[in-house]
């Protein structure tokens, strides 16, 4: 045997174990049932349950739109001027028997979310009413929340307009039902 014939073994032999593992892996790795995980089950799920929200969300405006027009009879409507602010009366039994503890007017920390110190960044943003928060748009509630900077950006403020106007209108019994369903963010 020679050098020459000894050299060509020398890159035969690897090159065939190369291959051949190769080949071995693929078949192997096709052998196994790569598990691919079916979530449209949930997708659906989902699909159904934001149907549904929107269903309720219509239900709601038309219900606030149809008891605005109940709450102002044509006689009363007609005989109030732009210049003069409607006033809701705050009840707090009636706020404590729906919440199920002692409801200070204008606490804005009725409003899932918000806890004491997001209360002061509205404040410092001269929003320190149910009525102002309810009239605030999301855009400037995550403007307030900016202002606190990086440790409230997991906060998400826009439902916190919608529960203060109830709690503004006094509608305890449905502010605490959609508290309950979305008890810190959760369904």
């Amino acid at each position: 045997m020679n050098f020459e014939s000894l050299n060509i073994w020398c890159w035969i032999i690897p090159a065939l174990v190369g291959i051949i593992s190769g080949v071995l892996g693929y078949l192997i790795g096709k052998s196994k049932n790569a598990s691919v995980v079916d979530t449209s089950i949930d997708v659906k799920k989902l699909e159904a349950e934001n149907t549904k929200l929107k269903t309720d969300l219509a239900a709601c405006n038309k219900k606030v739109s149809t008891k605005d027009t109940k709450e102002k009879p044509a006689n009363i409507a007609s005989s109030l001027t732009a210049n003069e602010p409607t006033t809701q009366v705050f009840d707090a039994t009636e706020a404590k028997a729906a919440m199920g503890k002692r409801i200070k007017e204008d606490d804005l920390k009725i409003v899932e979310g918000i806890g004491p110190k997001i209360e002061g960044l509205f404040h410092n943003f001269n929003i320190k009413t149910w009525k102002a928060l309810s009239e605030a748009s999301t855009i400037k509630c995550q403007e307030v929340l900016d202002s606190g900077g990086d440790r409230y950006r997991i906060h998400d403020p826009a439902s916190w307009p919608m529960q203060a106007k109830m709690a503004y209108e006094g509608q305890w019994k449905d502010l605490s039902k959609w508290q309950i369903k979305h008890k810190a963010g959760k369904f």
